[in-house]
């Protein structure tokens, strides 16, 4: 008789918990704050405030020691592995631009699309998330709710919100400078909401201002993410919603003035200003608790290398067009056939011109053979890898996975050139004072990784985790699916079952 009743308060139990549904958080805020060093939480600490970055690290928990996976370290490869959890090798995204059927296009270009907001036309419009292979976190959040949840990215980088919002996002709005003011494309939408109409016209800059070198910049940006907060309603039912948020203006101004100076400095207390006041809106609309914030990087930048070197430290900057001038004439010299062998380069990629070595009837493989073994005669390089052949490369393992995992056989390239230590990709004169990123050290792979609100322990740890176990452990916390092309794992100390 016992265990019978014992049975039946187990079997009404289950029907409780099935009839309340799965727990999750009200709103999933993600914060990508695009060029972030991992240090810059400690740089700037005395600087910040209490109720920002303080906050996050206080009330939330800090995962200390995250890297990036992959290389190259770039913007648009960042935000999509943020939210599919996933690298290029999977999600198609090798960099801000790529080579796509034979020709060079950016990381979300669109032609079947128009812009909507502004001139039809206009090329800062053409954009949609289709040059993506892989889901994210927000559309496998559509799956799990039959749709009902919304979706929605903001940022000014029109890359930083399409990535992150995903395939079957409700919306994504970046910034025309052009126009002066937040835009989308007829991939989500024929017209702009109205509420959107509205925030243009008391939140805008003249035509063609600058503003992702300004810290007016963050501000926009937020107030925009808090106005769709708003006018969508986000939060304000039993379905999870999703708000994918990327700073673009600390990049700007990053790249501009490199990672120290009044400029860098100020910039990142405005985020911090800003960064508190969007959760004191969170915590009065959505309510302390029921929402789950995290904040990352997309990648880091490395010190400015004339400031390193006025200091005795190493440093330096690769610059790609003397050296495939020089490998274009070396190749015309050593093939016999005089030409075009090199079709481009970027981000440390070198693409082959296949067609010209096909016309020709050379053969591939010797052509990247020759220009491997010049291109290591460079001592600005510490490895150079024929991308078809990492794996026979006597090349460091972690970087040997690194560059397996960033390349896509059909989006990379054919080589890839490693830099030194502290050097970045981009001309290093004596004037030079801004910096870049991209490469496989820490000062680029190294990111702030925070959680905080809906379950989320208080605390940190120095466990070694990856950019690509973000978009799990979201997943893992809201029980759903984690995306198709998914290679990270849920990091279990994040948050309390």
């Amino acid at each position: 008789m016992r265990k019978h009743a014992i049975t039946l308060l187990l079997l009404a139990m289950s029907l409780t918990a099935w009839a309340t549904g799965v727990e999750r958080p009200k709103l999933v805020v993600g914060i990508v704050v695009d060029q972030m060093r991992w240090d810059y939480l400690y740089y700037y600490y005395d600087k910040y405030g209490d109720d920002g970055l303080k906050r996050l690290l206080r009330e939330g928990f800090s995962c200390e020691n995250n890297m990036i996976n992959y290389v190259p370290t770039v913007t648009a490869i960042g935000h999509s592995s943020v939210y599919t959890g996933s690298v290029p090798a999977l999600t198609g995204i090798a960099g801000n631009s790529f080579q796509l059927n034979g020709r060079s296009v950016e990381s979300v270009t669109d032609t079947t699309v128009h812009a909507v907001g502004s001139d039809v036309a206009n090329k800062a419009g053409k954009y949609s998330p289709r040059n993506l292979l892989a889901n994210t976190i927000g559309d496998q959040l559509k799956l799990a709710t039959d749709f009902k949840g919304k979706v929605i990215g903001v940022a000014l980088k029109d890359r930083a919100s399409i990535l992150p919002a995903g395939h079957a996002a409700d919306a994504a709005y970046w910034w025309d400078t052009h126009a002066g003011h937040f835009i989308t494309s007829s991939y989500y939408m024929e017209k702009l909401p109205q509420w959107v109409v509205n925030f243009n016209k008391t939140n805008h800059t003249a035509p063609d201002f600058d503003v992702k070198t300004s810290n007016q910049g963050v501000t926009f940006t937020f107030k925009m993410a808090e106005e769709a907060l708003i006018q969508e309603k986000l939060g304000k039912d039993d379905v999870t919603d999703l708000l994918a948020v990327s700073i673009s203006s600390t990049d700007a101004i990053g790249h501009t003035y490199s990672t120290r100076g009044k400029e860098n400095y100020e910039v990142y207390m405005q985020l911090d200003k800003d960064i508190a006041r969007f959760m004191r809106i969170l915590d009065n609309r959505v309510g302390e608790g029921n929402y789950l914030l995290f904040l990352t990087a997309d990648h880091g930048a490395v010190h400015n290398g004339n400031f390193l070197n006025e200091h005795k430290m190493p440093g330096g900057g690769y610059s790609s067009r003397p050296v495939m001038e020089a490998l274009n004439k070396h190749l015309s010299q050593k093939m016999g056939v005089e030409g075009k062998y090199i079709k481009g380069a970027s981000d440390c990629r070198i693409y082959l011109d296949h067609d010209f070595i096909n016309a020709n009837n050379l053969d591939v493989k010797a052509v990247k053979q020759e220009a491997v073994a010049l291109l290591k005669q460079d001592p600005q390089f510490a490895f150079v890898v024929d991308y078809e052949d990492v794996a026979n490369s006597t090349v460091p393992q972690f970087l040997r996975e690194r560059i397996i995992n960033g390349y896509h056989r059909m989006r990379s390239g054919d080589i890839m050139v490693v830099l030194q230590g502290s050097h970045m990709h981009g001309t290093v004169n004596k004037d030079y004072k801004g910096t870049s990123h991209g490469t496989w050290n820490p000062d680029d792979s190294h990111i702030p990784l925070l959680f905080m609100g809906w379950k989320v322990n208080k605390g940190s740890t120095n466990t070694p985790t990856f950019m690509t176990d973000i978009a799990a452990t979201v997943c893992a916390m809201l029980h759903i699916q984690m995306p198709d092309c998914c290679i990270g794992n849920a990091i279990q100390e994040v948050w309390r079952n």
